[in-house]
């Protein structure tokens, strides 16, 4: 009986983390195509409103300027490809996100070829997961 239990508990807790997994990883994509076709609800929407964006030169970005530089094509993804991604959770409303993020850039008219390693944090506010923190990094 015991050992029934516990495999009831286990599948269930199983059957959860997938099912964050899986919302974590739509809204990872629904940023991605986002960040390609930028528009401030859509990126309201998937953002912290203490979103800390950091890009791989260092610079650091809030919330609204994260949303103001892709908006305006300050700057301007034309293709991002994310390979190598792992998900783990800590918690119920914490994911920390890693990938390898290569696409082209066309900044200030200027193109360009990027290949990152990226860390994400996104926490889940009220039912949505919500990316609060981004660091970049040259590979």
């Amino acid at each position: 009986m015991k050992s029934l239990l516990f495999l009831s508990l286990f599948f269930l807790c199983s059957l959860s983390f997938a099912q964050s997994d899986k919302e974590v990883q739509t809204a990872i994509e629904n940023l991605r195509i986002a960040m390609i076709d930028p528009s401030t609800e859509v990126l309201t929407q998937l953002t912290a409103s203490n979103l800390s964006y950091g890009h791989s030169s260092g610079k650091i970005e809030n919330r609204e300027e994260f949303i103001e530089a892709l908006v305006s094509g300050t700057s301007d993804f034309k293709t991002i490809t994310l390979t190598d991604q792992t998900i783990s959770f800590s918690g119920k409303k914490t994911a920390i996100v890693r990938h390898k993020l290569s696409g082209e850039t066309l900044d200030g008219g200027k193109s360009n070829t990027v290949n990152l390693g990226v860390l994400l944090v996104w926490v889940k506010e009220k039912g949505d997961w919500k990316l609060a923190a981004r660091q970049a990094f040259r590979l």
